[in-house]
């Protein structure tokens, strides 16, 4: 008969065989540790901000201005003389132009020919105004912000026409790659009209709509 204590030493090896059979590990052991890999999971959250090699596009293109322009214009002019006349009416007319874009500044030149009724003091009206121009500008986005002056000439119902100058500025803005629309204010001066003695001056204040092409 076997003592309580062989029973109890064979028990417990009999409840410790299938552990020790589990953990055993029957696999060679070699002499250098297994090297380990690091791996990095990209970020799962569609929220996360990523650097990009991209440049970041600007709040506002920039438009280009080079190239040959046509369209009209209307808007008001005021013309007072030196006999204390003054008078007030609708303008309008054509516009004709070129512009080369350097970059940041444009330069350019054009014509302008207005149709006018401006009462000049009697029975003399002022019924057209023809400009030679210059101008230049600086970009401002899509926009261009300009200062203009010239060659003027008006033209009388009774009285003939004469020489004079101009000078103003405007802004334009390129609401396409062939469309822009913009204000112009400009003063005039023709001094001793047609040698009448008559001092004609002119503000014009007006709305331009341009096709470039």
């Amino acid at each position: 008969m076997r003592s309580p204590i062989s029973i109890l030493a064979t028990a417990l090896v009999t409840l410790s065989t299938p552990a020790l059979a589990e953990t055993a590990d029957t696999t060679p052991q070699s002499p250098f540790a297994a090297p380990t890999l690091i791996q990095f999971d990209g970020p799962t959250d569609a929220t996360t901000p990523t650097l990009s090699t991209q440049s970041r596009a600007t709040l506002s293109g920039t438009a280009n201005w080079t190239g040959f322009y046509a369209g009209g214009q209307i808007g008001f002019a005021n013309l007072d003389t030196n006999i204390s006349n003054s008078d007030d009416d609708v303008i309008g007319g054509l516009v004709l132009g070129y512009d080369y874009d350097f970059g940041q500044w444009v330069l350019g030149g054009g014509i302008d020919y207005d149709f006018a009724d401006l009462d000049a003091g009697g029975t003399t009206t002022v019924e057209e105004i023809f400009r030679l121009k210059l101008r230049g500008g600086y970009k401002i986005g899509k926009g261009l912000l300009y200062g203009t002056g010239g060659y003027a000439n008006a033209d009388t119902n009774n009285r003939g026409d004469d020489d004079g100058w101009f000078i103003g500025g405007g802004y334009d803005y390129m609401i396409s790659d062939s469309f822009s629309l913009g204000g112009e204010v400009l003063y005039h001066e023709f001094d001793n009209f047609n040698s009448t003695g008559t001092d004609i001056e002119a503000t014009t204040v007006q709305l331009r709509a341009t096709f470039r092409f």
